[in-house]
């Protein structure tokens, strides 16, 4: 399928037959392990892979999040036009053969991704919800961050699509001289900084996952970068871009290529 990048950053979801937002058909079993774990199979359903072609082998590039059954969103830094990317949906393994969806394809580090025709909704294929426009994450909310990205600095990437508990960090803390200072803006998500559980390479464009009271899911942060001096630095956690802060944009967006 033919797709068109469009970068920039609450939508009014429309629910789709059978299918709604994140409420997975195989809840993920979340813990409060220090690192990161597998995650349950298709326990996070509108998980993304994008990967680049590079001398005829796909190579892992970035993670992204189904938002409807045509859409995706993604970091802005993990695409361009001048690559061919194949994005995957219901992809657990890197390495075993599944049956998945295959589609061709900054200071606001956000893009979307329009398919050229919706992919067919499944048990193991669901976009995540998206929360109400400028929603502020309170200090301490339980999130998790997924991706396949390398599970340490100088580590390989995963296998299995990983999963990791990073409470927010509010701006207040963030934004001290200590932490982000002036990097992290008020368009921006932390989490972690711990020292020890964060996002890594290759995680960039996945989702910062935050579950509502009524069980559902919604995709609060997209990965958008961490700490020049290695994945895991105290004080300096996993900076998401904050989706509440572009849900405007992403309404126009939507609306520009509906007509």
């Amino acid at each position: 399928h033919r797709i068109k990048l469009l970068s920039g950053a609450k939508i009014t979801y429309h629910l789709v037959p059978a299918y709604g937002c994140g409420v997975p058909t195989f809840p993920p079993v979340l813990s409060r392990v220090v690192a990161g774990e597998d995650v349950r199979p298709h326990s996070w359903p509108w998980q993304v892979r994008s990967s680049l072609n590079v001398s005829g082998r796909w190579m892992h590039v970035c993670g992204g999040t189904l938002i409807s059954a045509d859409w995706v969103l993604t970091a802005a830094h993990c695409i361009n036009d001048r690559n061919r990317y194949r994005v995957e949906l219901g992809k657990h393994s890197l390495r075993a053969s599944e049956e998945v969806d295959c589609l061709d394809f900054c200071s606001n580090d956000i893009a979307l991704i329009k398919l050229s025709s919706p992919v067919t909704l499944s048990d193991t294929v669901m976009p995540a919800c998206l929360p109400d426009r400028d929603f502020v994450l309170p200090h301490g909310s339980p999130c998790y961050v997924t991706g396949w990205g390398r599970l340490s600095t100088s580590g390989p990437l995963a296998d299995i699509l990983q999963q990791a508990l990073l409470p927010v960090v509010g701006h207040n803390i963030c934004k001290q001289p200590d932490w982000w200072s002036v990097l992290a803006t008020d368009k921006m998500v932390c989490a972690g900084g711990d020292g020890i559980t964060a996002g890594c390479n290759g995680d960039s464009g996945g989702p910062l996952n935050c579950q509502n009271p009524d069980g559902s899911w919604d995709v609060h942060g997209v990965v958008s970068f961490g700490s020049g001096q290695g994945c895991n630095v105290f004080q300096k956690p996993t900076v998401f871009t904050q989706v509440s802060s572009y849900i405007s944009w992403i309404n126009t967006v939507r609306n520009i290529f509906t007509l």
